[in-house]
């Protein structure tokens, strides 16, 4: 059916788009409720709805648009800070726990794949997006999603399963620390030390207090852009050398091809050996994560918008068990490990939110329980998964493929 606003209007949607990403960010800052429901999933429900009612046309060069510049431009934007050295030198404990959750990541993306693979066509593909999502975050989805060439359709099932996952996982971990029987098997120094307080000011959430007002100036603002632009440039022009040069044939040179001349995976390392080797002027570009995140809200909108109540109904409840393999997998390979290496409750429970789903929501969730000491090296750690996530995804990706 043909849309109220057609798809060659790319203004209305560019005012549609912005506006809808806004909102979300507007209520989750404002309402508690909003602030548990999260703006990105606020802003996926209203695109769909204004896609299903045919206000907006499910197709257009504009969606275009977000996938093929916006979601390249918000990765060096969100990995300014991404330095090596401090993640290691201030949160090397919990960077541990952080990488043996990852572990379970990969475990649980391997035997999900091989379990659905038969039933889910071209599954390797959403493999390498929760390979990178369930190790660093949404920048990591979006990231493997183009990356892989997903079909739009089948990205946005997987986003309603995922945040429909994600709902009843969190849920979960903030239980967890409640129920005796993990109180018995795991140390839980900080549960003893700060029990239920919350360092909130009154009538604010947890969205509104992280994204707290910065000081940002013109000057953060040029050269925050302009670096996001010469990276992602430099990156696309040495992977297409790479993927030109590099050979094909069998399965390592395919494997090692796809691995090399991948733009993101390129992206991903520039950004990182800028913030390793000029720190100082990597973290004075302030608003960096401000931009970069309000860039990749707006590609969460665009992902609801080809999304019919139909296909979700056919194909969410598929990806809901693939989805929920790998975080129970993920889960259980947490807490085995990090109780064999002696790692308490609280860096398990982190470590694996974390994985799942970001830095942001783990430091929600220390913020939410007391762990105050735990709260900026879980967040770096956060970081480091936004690293990785893009180099194991990429490798997940190519390497189920084949099998």
């Amino acid at each position: 059916m043909t849309s109220l606003i057609s798809p060659e209007n790319s203004w209305a949607l560019w005012a549609i788009l912005t506006l809808i990403t806004a909102i979300s960010i507007y209520l989750e800052q404002t309402y508690k409720w909003a602030s548990k429901v999260t703006g990105a999933i606020i802003g996926l429900v209203l695109a769909m709805f204004l896609a299903n009612i045919n206000v907006i046309p499910t197709s257009a060069i504009t969606y275009d648009i977000v996938w093929d510049y916006v979601v390249p431009l918000a990765i060096p934007l969100l990995l300014f800070n991404a330095n090596i050295k401090k993640i290691w030198r201030e949160s090397g404990r919990i960077i541990i726990m952080f990488l043996l959750s990852s572990i379970g990541t990969l475990l649980g993306v391997f035997v999900s794949y091989m379990l659905l693979k038969d039933k889910i066509s071209e599954l390797y593909r959403m493999a390498a997006m929760m390979t990178g999502s369930y190790i660093g975050g949404g920048v990591n989805f979006a990231a493997m999603a183009e990356s892989f060439g997903t079909d739009a359709e089948w990205v946005s099932a997987l986003v309603v399963a995922d945040n429909l996952l994600m709902a009843l996982y969190f849920f979960a971990l903030l239980a967890i620390p409640s129920i005796s029987f993990f109180r018995k098997k795991f140390r839980h120094p900080y549960i003893d030390e700060i029990e239920g307080e919350v360092d909130v000011k009154e009538g604010e959430t947890l969205a509104a207090q992280y994204w707290g007002r910065k000081d940002i100036s013109l000057r953060d603002i040029a050269f925050g852009v302009a670096l996001s632009f010469v990276i992602v440039w430099i990156s696309s022009e040495v992977a297409n050398f790479l993927g030109s040069v590099i050979p094909t044939g069998n399965f390592i040179l395919n494997l090692f091809n796809g691995f090399l001349s991948n733009k993101y995976l390129i992206m991903t390392t520039l950004t990182v050996l800028l913030a390793t080797f000029a720190p100082d002027f990597m973290s004075n570009i302030h608003g960096a994560q401000e931009i970069g995140t309000f860039l990749i809200y707006i590609f969460l909108v665009v992902i609801g918008v080809p999304a019919s109540l139909k296909l979700i109904l056919t194909r969410a409840p598929l990806l809901l068990l693939f989805t929920a393999i790998i975080v129970i997998i993920n889960m259980a390979v947490s807490l085995i490990l990090g109780k064999i290496f002696r790692f308490s409750l609280e860096e398990i429970l982190l470590s694996s939110n974390a994985n799942i789903g970001g830095p942001t929501t783990a430091a929600a969730m220390a913020i939410a329980k007391g762990w105050n000491r735990l709260i900026g090296p879980i967040i770096l750690a956060g970081i480091l998964g936004y690293i990785i996530g893009n180099y194991l995804g990429i490798f997940m990706g190519n390497l189920l493929q084949y099998l």
